[in-house]
């Protein structure tokens, strides 16, 4: 796109220095090699901040410019590079998506009352907020809890995008409502199920979606192998926005790397928490996180945090 754009505009890249973020590519893939694109544009030298760790590429693409008398130097803004596209270094280097969890809460860690109403606890700048997290992920996760009582679209429609994530639901008993509204945005919807029903598998199946059958030795969606599945279906950030029991689920099984949290300033007090997991024994078996950025977003308080050493594969 870059040669492309400067050929548009009448500049000529002959001689000049490519700085790309990630070793440029040597095989077909959705384009063809960007190594013979570069080579072909006369480039000189290609500035490199990481190496690709597809095996497709890992290496392959600085041998080739090499061996076209291109100059390489591989290195700088790595550790930004990586971070930029750690949801494809996750899934190259640990065959899983990069997981990021949304919770919207009260500052007493309430996301609903006991009644169920939860809309809207945060502000309307942190949910287009949220959109904009929603947006940069491939794809978006719930659970069939939060689709029967919030029935939502989880489409991006509060900041523009070029492509709607895919949508995807945990749905061990295929009770998926074929009316439900997330069959009403654009873009695919993919159901996880641990219990077969022809019947409901072709109703849901004639809305558009597709149904992966992944059971588990309890009759539960394995989330492992969900997680496995969609890294295979090329998943780099998956976005949950799920319920406290969901969500404690994924955390128990060690599949969270990263918490995006919209804390309003309200007391709730006794409602659904921000996950179920636990009880722990001893404060040692806290799941330690590491905080990345605080930040406002209307009148609350965004946290992204990790959880400590996921990033290190």
């Amino acid at each position: 796109m870059a040669l492309r754009d400067a050929a548009t505009r009448g500049n000529s890249v002959l001689d000049c220095t490519a700085y790309v973020t990630l070793e440029p590519c040597s095989h077909h893939g959705r384009t063809g090699p960007c190594c013979d694109a570069l080579i072909a544009a006369g480039i000189k030298k290609v500035v490199a901040s990481i190496a690709d760790p597809n095996p497709l590429v890992s290496g392959q693409g600085f041998a080739k410019l090499r061996a076209a008398g291109i100059e390489v130097e591989v290195g700088p803004g790595a550790a930004e590079s990586r971070e930029l596209n750690i949801g494809f270094f996750s899934r190259m280097i640990r065959k899983t998506p990069w997981v990021r969890m949304k919770i919207a809460a009260s500052l007493d860690g309430t996301t609903a009352l006991a009644n169920g109403q939860s809309q809207w606890i945060t502000s309307p700048q942190a949910r287009t907020d949220g959109h904009a997290w929603r947006a940069r992920a491939c794809a978006v996760l719930t659970g069939i809890g939060t689709l029967l009582q919030d029935d939502p679209r989880l489409d991006v429609r509060l900041v523009e995008t070029p492509r709607q994530p895919y949508r995807i639901i945990v749905d061990s008993l295929l009770q998926t409502p074929t009316g439900a509204n997330i069959f009403k945005a654009a873009g695919p919807v993919w159901i996880y199920c641990a219990t077969r029903d022809a019947a409901r598998e072709a109703a849901l199946v004639a809305k558009g979606a597709t149904v992966s059958c992944l059971p588990d030795a309890n009759g539960k969606v394995d989330l492992a192998a969900m997680m496995n599945d969609l890294a295979r279906r090329e998943i780099n950030e998956l976005h949950i926005e799920a319920g406290s029991k969901l969500n404690g689920s994924l955390i128990r099984a060690g599949l969270v790397d990263e918490f995006l949290l919209y804390l309003a300033p309200k007391l709730l007090g006794p409602g659904n928490g921000m996950a179920s997991f636990g009880p722990l024994q001893a404060l040692s078996d806290a799941i330690e996180l590491q905080f990345q950025s605080t930040d406002r977003v209307g009148a609350d308080l965004r946290i992204v945090a990790r959880v400590a050493g996921r990033d290190q594969f």
